[in-house]
């Protein structure tokens, strides 16, 4: 019984060591060869331009929700609807 256990084991442990070993050779190899930790500045840059997209989306959704609360009823209640 223990003899196929580890006999298993070697197959998933071969298989595994396969899989790796074509992992930056596919298609997606260029891709993880050209891949690099971004510097901090670069890091920083990006993380302030997402800071400004979410802003600028909440800010949207935020006017939105005035104009569908505030500004909707009374324009309504302006034409007696």
């Amino acid at each position: 019984m223990k003899k196929g256990i580890i006999d298993k084991a070697w197959e998933f442990q071969t298989a595994l060591e396969k899989k790796v070993e074509r992992f930056g050779k596919g298609k997606y190899g260029r891709v993880f060869k050209m891949a690099r930790n971004p510097e901090p500045a670069e890091y920083i840059r990006t993380s302030e331009i997402c800071a400004v997209g979410i802003s600028i989306i909440g800010l949207i959704g935020f006017v939105i929700f005035l104009l569908a609360t505030e500004v909707a009823p009374w324009i309504a209640s302006q034409l007696g609807i």
